[in-house]
């Protein structure tokens, strides 16, 4: 893995700040808008810093929740009502819960 800067750090957890209660966005989507090479990156970095952000809202791009965080993590999200078929948040079509950074 390519060296993290402070400055991506600072990114990441900014975008994760910003995702709404009832809404989530996948490890590639904050790889995306904060210009980093790869969704491990993100992974990293909410691995690492993130106690204090709403790390619940951040899957993975299947929808689910990592495996040793799902009970936790599907339940808060439930109570942002949130919620899960099969333990997988839907990301597409009209049920979407994806949350849309802008980046204007």
């Amino acid at each position: 893995m390519p060296a993290v800067t402070d400055e991506q750090v600072e990114r990441v957890r900014a975008l994760v700040a910003s995702i709404p209660p009832g809404r989530v966005a996948t490890y590639g989507d904050i790889a995306s808008a904060a210009g980093l090479s790869s969704p491990r990156i993100t992974g990293w970095i909410m691995r690492t810093d993130s106690s204090d952000l709403p790390w619940h809202r951040v899957i993975s791009a299947s929808g689910r929740p990592a495996e040793h965080l799902r009970t936790r993590q599907l339940e808060l999200l439930r109570a942002e009502g949130v919620l899960a078929s099969d333990g997988r948040v839907r990301l597409t079509g009209p049920d979407s819960v994806r949350h849309v950074f802008d980046l204007a």
